[in-house]
Parts: structure tokens; C-alpha cells; sequence
């Protein structure tokens, strides 16, 4: 008998949006994903991890990137529901969508720190872009989570400056 999607339960994850000192936001195009999509860096979170040190860790494996400074740790959880056709494809089929927290950390290397060519990679490609630009370039099913993250990117910035 097949387990129904709604029986599964949600993976909990973390996502970095990594600030440049012009505060634009780290991006990068997924290798399994041949659409003209991007997304920040972000994963699940380990046994026995807290979520900051998962984002600590997610980012270095994705990305390189070890100097950084966190900025906040961004309030509340964001979730997503996958689509019905990535159902039983992504995460082995064990879940339904992610349950995350967010982190806004500020890079303070240099881009040629940044190696998307990692022992696992799982990027193409990476830019710098405007925060604005985050919530048009990401796939369908995690739209609210960027245009939700956007906005309180944007509330922490104002109070900062």
C-alpha cells in the first residue's frame, strides 16, 4: 500500500541568504534542475546539528564560503510543499516538503573564495543579485518562502542602516 503525500512529514532544513558588502544576495542554478532557476544556499539539518551550525556547515559545502558573520537569525520557520510530480523523487521519498530556518549572514572574503565545485557539487553557476530580484528567479513551489524571506531581509536591513 502506498503512503499518501500528506502522511509524510516535513524535512527540516536551513537556508543561508548571504549578504555581499553591496548587499546583493548569493544565488546559484542547480545542477539537477536545468531551468533557468536559482536559489540560496540551503539543506537539511544532521542528527543531533542545531540549524546554525547546519547553515554553517551547508553553506562551506555548497558554496566554500567559510568568512562570514551571522547578521539574524531570521524569526519564525518557513515550509514548502513539493509539487506532485517531485513526490517520491527528491529526499529518497521520505517527505513531502521542508520545514526551514533562515539565516542572514554577511560575507566578508572575497568572490574568488567562493568554489561552487565543491566534493559534492550541486551548482552550475552563481551570481550576485538585488534582493529584490531573489523572489524572480526561484522555482514555482518555493516562491512565498523567498518573497516571505525578501521581506524580512528588507525589515532587518532598514533597522541596520
Amino acid at each position: 500500500m502506498k503512503k499518501s503525500s500528506k502522511n509524510l512529514p516535513l524535512r527540516s532544513g536551513v537556508g543561508v541568504a548571504l549578504l555581499n558588502k553591496d548587499n546583493k544576495i548569493f544565488v546559484a542554478k542547480r545542477i539537477d534542475n536545468p531551468k533557468n532557476f536559482w536559489q540560496m544556499p540551503q539543506g537539511g539539518i544532521n542528527k543531533k546539528e542545531d540549524s546554525l551550525s547546519a547553515a554553517f556547515r551547508e553553506l562551506e559545502e555548497e558554496t566554500s564560503v567559510k568568512n562570514v558573520k551571522l547578521i539574524k537569525e531570521l524569526d519564525g520557520y518557513f515550509t514548502y510543499e513539493l509539487p506532485t510530480h517531485l513526490l517520491g523523487k527528491i529526499w529518497k521519498g521520505r517527505f513531502r516538503g521542508q520545514k526551514m530556518k533562515w539565516f542572514l549572514m554577511e560575507f566578508l572574503g572575497n568572490d574568488e573564495e567562493i568554489n561552487i565545485n565543491t566534493k559534492y557539487p550541486e551548482f552550475l553557476e552563481w551570481k550576485w543579485v538585488d534582493l529584490n530580484e531573489i523572489s524572480n528567479l526561484v522555482v514555482d513551489f518555493k516562491l512565498d518562502v523567498y518573497k516571505d524571506i525578501k521581506q524580512k531581509i528588507k525589515e532587518i536591513l532598514i533597522k541596520r542602516f
